[in-house]
C-alpha cells in the first residue's frame, strides 16, 4: 500500500545535511515495513538489524562508538556489505539498545555520508528517558502515524478521486455521483481507521468481522505493551487512562478530567500514565488556547486538554461501534458519532503535520480546531451532520478576523463570508484538503 511517508524519506535521503534518522510512531502502523520499501525503491541494498529479536546486536555497541569496527561487525553477523550512499542500514527497536541511541551521534560525526535509519515502536518511550545519553542535535526526527483518508482511499483503488479533487474549484458544488461513494468510503475508514494490516485485511476480504478480530489482536498487543514496557508502579494507571478516553470522548464536554478515569484518583496520580500513552504515539492531546493569538504555542493551557486515539477504527473498536452503526444509521450512534469523527479529523490534522489545538471563549463559545499556517490562525468547526450552524465560528471570525476558516460537516462544498472571513464549508470526505 502505497504510504505519503515514503515522500518524507526520499526527502530526507537527498538532504546534503542529512542526519541519522529517528522514526517514531505508535505499533503497527507500518514503520518497519515502509523502510524496508523505501531501502528497496531507492537503494542498492538494505541491512536490516532489529535489536529485539536478538540481544547479540546490542552488543556489538558495549565496547565502544568506533562506527567503523560497529559496521564491520554488522557486515559480519548480517553477511552484508553496508556502502555509504548505496546502503540503507535500519536499526529496528532501537529502544532496546539505549547504546546504539547513544552511537548515532558518532554516526553523524564520522560517518554522516551513511544512509542510517532507526525506528522502533516504543521508540518515542525510551527518548523520554533520563538515562538515555540522546544524541541532541545529531539526528534527524519524524513522526509516522497510521494511514490517513487520503492514503485509505489509494489503498482502496480509488485513487482517481484525489486527482479529481486536488485542483477542484472550491466554489463549485460536488454531484452526487462523486459525494456518495466518498461518503460511503468515509463510513468505512472510520470502521477500519488507519492501521495498515487492518486495511489490508479489509481490502482482500470486505469483511468487518475480520477486521474487528484484527484490531482486538492490535488492542491486546497494546495491553502487552503496557505490561512489558512501562513502569510496573504506572501499569495499571496506564490502563485505567486507556479505557476511560473513549468514554470522555463521547461526553458532551469532552475536556479530559483525570477524576473520571477513577473516582478518586488527582491529575498528579495519572499524568504520567497519560504522557506514557502520548510519547507511545497511542494518543493525542488537543491544549486548550483561550486568547487566539501568535504563536499559539505560548497561549496554550497544557492543564486544560482534549485526548484523542491515533486511530478512529480502534476508537470506533473500543466504543463497541460497527458496520450496522453507521451505515444503518443506528440510534446508538447518535451517542458517539461526534467523537469519532471529531478524532477523524484530528488525525488528518495530525497526519498533515499540523499543530493544532481547540478554543474556547468562557462558557459561551468552542471550537474544534486551530491551527497555523503562513502567519495566520486557521479556524476549524466539525460538524458529524449536515448541519453548519456553527455559533461559536461566527463567534471567533467576528473577534480574531482570520483571513480563512473552515467548517466541515457532511454539506457540500461552498464558500461564504462569516465576518469578514472566507468560510469554506468542506466535507468531511476531503478534510485533507485543508
Amino acid at each position: 500500500m502505497k504510504r505519503d511517508f515514503i515522500n518524507d524519506l526520499v526527502a530526507w535521503r537527498n538532504n546534503p545535511r542529512r542526519k541519522p534518522l529517528l522514526v517514531t510512531g505508535v505499533r503497527q502502523c507500518g514503520k518497519t515495513h515502509t523502510l524496508k520499501e523505501f531501502g528497496a525503491s531507492y537503494f542498492d541494498n538494505v541491512c536490516y538489524v532489529n535489536f529485539e529479536s536478538s540481544s547479540h546486536y546490542a552488543s556489538i555497541f558495549d565496547y565502544d562508538f568506533d562506527v567503523k569496527r560497529i559496521i564491520k561487525e554488522i557486515e559480519f553477523m548480517e553477511q552484508c556489505k553496508i556502502t555509504a550512499g548505496k546502503t540503507l542500514l535500519i536499526f529496528d527497536e532501537i529502544q532496546e539498545a539505549p547504546r546504539a541511541i547513544t552511537a548515532l551521534k558518532y554516526f553523524c560525526e564520522n560517518m554522516r555520508e551513511l544512509h542510517l535509519a532507526c525506528a522502533g515502536s516504543l521508540l518515542g518511550v525510551a527518548l523520554k528517558n533520563e538515562n538515555i545519553a540522546f544524541p541532541v542535535g545529531k539526528v534527524n526526527r519524524m513522526q509516522m502515524n497510521p494511514m490517513s483518508f487520503k492514503e485509505f482511499i489509494v489503498a482502496n483503488g480509488q485513487e482517481k478521486y484525489i486527482g479529481l479533487f486536488t485542483d477542484w474549484n472550491n466554489e463549485r458544488e460536488i454531484p452526487e455521483v462523486y459525494a456518495r461513494p466518498l461518503e460511503h468510503l468515509l463510513k468505512e475508514y472510520y470502521i477500519v481507521g488507519g492501521m495498515p494490516e487492518v486495511v489490508q485485511e479489509y481490502i482482500n476480504t470486505h469483511d468487518f468481522k475480520m477486521v474487528q478480530t484484527i484490531q482486538d489482536e492490535i488492542l491486546a498487543d497494546y495491553a502487552d505493551d503496557f505490561s512489558k514496557h512501562a513502569p510496573v508502579a504506572e501499569i495499571k494507571k496506564i490502563r485505567l487512562v486507556w479505557d476511560s478516553i473513549p468514554k470522555q470522548l463521547a461526553k458532551e464536554n469532552n475536556k479530559f478530567i483525570f477524576s473520571h478515569v477513577k473516582e478518586g484518583k488527582r491529575a498528579h496520580e495519572l499524568e504520567a500514565a497519560l504522557q506514557w500513552l502520548k510519547y507511545s504515539g497511542l494518543v493525542h492531546l488537543l491544549e486548550l488556547v483561550q486568547n487566539a493569538e501568535i504563536p499559539l504555542e505560548a497561549n496554550a493551557d497544557s492543564t486544560y486538554f482534549k485526548v484523542y486515539l491515533s486511530d478512529c477504527g480502534l476508537l470506533c473498536r473500543k466504543l463497541g461501534l460497527g458496520f450496522k452503526d453507521f451505515f444503518g444509521e443506528a440510534e446508538t450512534l447518535k451517542t458517539f458519532k461526534g467523537a469519532v469523527v471529531e478524532n477523524y479529523v484530528m488525525n488528518e490534522l495530525v497526519c498533515s503535520g499540523k499543530k493544532s489545538y481547540f478554543w474556547r471563549s468562557g462558557n459561551t463559545a468552542e471550537l474544534d480546531f486551530l491551527y497555523e499556517e503562513d502567519g495566520d490562525i486557521i479556524p476549524v468547526e466539525v460538524k458529524a451532520a449536515s448541519n453548519t450552524q456553527a455559533k461559536s465560528f461566527k463567534q471567533f471570525c467576528k473577534k480574531y478576523r482570520p483571513r480563512k476558516g473552515y467548517k466541515l460537516s457532511l454539506k457540500n462544498l461552498a464558500v461564504n463570508d462569516c465576518e469578514g472571513t472566507s468560510a469554506t464549508s468542506l466535507p468531511l470526505y476531503l478534510a485533507w484538503k485543508m
